[in-house]
Formats: structure tokens, sequence, C-alpha cells
């Protein structure tokens, strides 16, 4: 056989040895590889030992026919796309359409003609391999199609982490708060979502990442009451209170998760459990998951640290009165992975420290 020449496997099936001899002996050619069965059931067996590329397949045969071990190898996964040309010396109309019904790809008769029956065997098996060889590149354009939609949602999902920390840091110089509060409260959050024992990996890594934008509606808000030094008045609080729905309107147009997720967080993290938040008056469950969340990430993380209008309390007054607020300010389920949990969440505070 010449180097790089393409090799075909071809199964002739006969139950008379001299039809495959002469079949065989037309055929004869360096680049074909020739197997044989002498009835249907050993036909069936040796399509088990080895893979083809045509069944060249007698009709009449006892036991098992032709048209029967047609109607198995089509219904067979592994075999349904081999070529079967039915060999027969019945050529009466009803045979030749129930052959082609059952999904052979063209028929001979029998006594051969040489000429006849080379030229259908050539064609099909080159067609054969064509339909293997569109349907392997077919496969590989799709692998390369879904490793290229794969990074460019991973550069995507970068670019709008990026983002997202950008607007953090624009809410952040004209705000009281820094950008170690920022990770903070992304970091507690991704803590207590992981306990709360219900959230799938994407889920959790979308609050870590969404958490960020949880006060970008301040940016909309008066200086001048976000650095107020001591408690707002009932009208400077109902000014600042706005920041959530600010937010909501800012994100909401997103269609990605991660900023869609992030207007949930920004709109519903000072909702209460219960219903005497805002900016809605949310109760219990009707509060999504990201917001009960980031409520006790970012009220731990507000307590535990400084600001123009307090000082900063201890970890443990904090975490006491975040706990004696369980099934009111916050969901009792999540509390209770709070309060189990206490040492994770003080490293969180003890790591970041203000920039």
């Amino acid at each position: 056989m010449k180097k790089n020449q393409v090799e075909y496997n071809i199964l002739i099936v006969d139950d008379v040895s001299e039809n495959i001899k002469v079949a065989i002996n037309i055929l004869q050619q360096d680049e074909y590889n020739f197997s044989f069965a002498l009835n249907g059931e050993q036909a069936l067996e040796v399509l088990k030992t080895k893979k083809f590329d045509l069944i060249l397949l007698d009709i009449m045969m006892p036991g098992i026919d032709g048209f029967e071990v047609c109607e198995i190898v089509k219904k067979t996964t592994s075999l349904k796309d081999i070529p079967i040309i039915f060999v027969t010396a019945k050529v009466d109309i009803e045979s030749i359409e129930k052959g082609f019904t059952l999904g052979a790809v063209d028929y001979v008769t029998k006594p051969f003609h040489a000429i006849e029956l080379k030229s259908r065997v050539k064609n099909h098996l080159e067609l054969y391999r064509a339909k293997q060889q569109l349907k392997a590149n077919n496969i590989t354009l799709f692998n390369k199609m879904q490793d290229n939609k794969e990074k460019h949602f991973t550069d995507l999902e970068l670019a709008q982490k990026e983002i997202i920390y950008i607007l953090s840091d624009i809410m952040e110089t004209g705000s009281s708060e820094t950008a170690s509060h920022v990770k903070r409260v992304a970091h507690i959050a991704k803590r207590l979502a992981q306990l709360e024992g219900t959230l799938n990996k994407d889920e959790i890594k979308i609050i870590f990442l969404a958490t960020p934008l949880h006060d970008i509606g301040k940016i909309l808000i008066d200086g001048k009451i976000l650095h107020k030094p001591g408690k707002l008045d009932d009208d400077e609080f109902k000014i600042m209170k706005e920041h959530s729905a600010h937010a909501y309107k800012i994100l909401a147009k997103s269609n990605t998760k991660l900023i869609k997720a992030g207007s949930i967080i920004a709109y519903q993290h000072h909702e209460n459990y219960d219903g005497s938040g805002y900016p809605n008056g949310l109760f219990g469950d009707d509060i999504h998951i990201y917001g009960r969340i980031v409520a006790i990430a970012d009220v731990l993380d507000a307590l535990t640290h400084k600001r123009a209008y307090k000082e900063a309390w201890s970890f443990e007054k904090a975490a006491n009165h975040i706990i004696e607020l369980s099934g009111t300010k916050f969901d009792p389920k999540l509390i209770v992975c709070f309060r189990d949990n206490l040492k994770d969440f003080r490293k969180i505070i003890e790591h970041f420290k203000e920039d």
C-alpha cells in the first residue's frame, strides 16, 4: 500500500461463499480490506469486532435475512451511519423500495457486473468518508466556537469586575467609606453565601463580584449629607434612603447576570426581615437572598469601623447586636450561619485593614 493511502473496511454478507469470492475478486484493490459473513447472525457478530466503511448485504438468507440485518444496524447508534448496499437477485419494486425505506443507500444485482459494482462501491465509500470528515470538522469547529465563547465570557466577566470596582472607587471618593469597606463586605457576603447551603458556586461568585455595587447609589446623594459628622435629621435621612432606588435605576437596565445581581443587592440590602426596612418594606423571603446576605455583611462592617457619625464597635459587640436582630432586621436562618461561624467573619474584618 502506498504511503498516506486511505484504507477502507468492507463487510460482505452472503450465504453463498462463491458470491463473496466473486465480489472480492472484482473489488480487489490495495486500499480495500475485506471481512465476510455467511449469514445475518455472523454479520452482526462481525460488526462488533471492527469498524466498517461499507456493507454489501445479501437480502435472501436463511435465518436473519438482509432486511432484518439492515434494520438492526440502522437502530444501533454506533453502526447506523455505515452505508449499506443491498446485493440481490430480486429486482422487483417492492424489495427495492423496502431496502431504501430501511436505510440502504443503493443496491446491485446478482450476477455482478464488474464496472457497476466497482463504481457503486467506490462512490459510496468516498461519500461516506467525506461525510465523516465533514462531521469531524463540524465537531472541531463547534469545540473552537465553544472555547472562544468561554474565553469571551471570561474576558467579559473580568471587564465587568473591573467596571464594578471602578464604580465603587468613584463612589468612595465622594463618601465616607473606603475601598477596604467594599472588599470586606464582598468577602463577608461570599462567606455567608457559602454557609447558607442552597446557593451554587456560580451564585456565590456572582454575590462576591456584585456586592461592591451595594452603595453605588450614594454617588447621587449630596456630599453634605454623606459627610455629616452627626446623626441625620428626618429630611436628610429621607434623602439618604433614596440611594437604593438611585442604584436600581442605574443598574437594572443591564442584561448581564452580574450587573442585575448588583441592582438587586443595592435595591434590597436595606430591607428588613420583618418588613420595616426600605425602600419597599419587603418581608421575609420576599427579600432576595442576595439582599438578605449583604444586609448582614454591610451592617457588620459598618459597626466595626469608624464613620463620621460614630466610633467603631468591637467585633464582639457588633456580632451580638446582629444576632439580637434575628427575625426582625435579619433572616434567622442566615443569623444561625453567622453565629456558628464568627471566627470566619472576624478573620475577614482583621485581614482587610483600612487603607
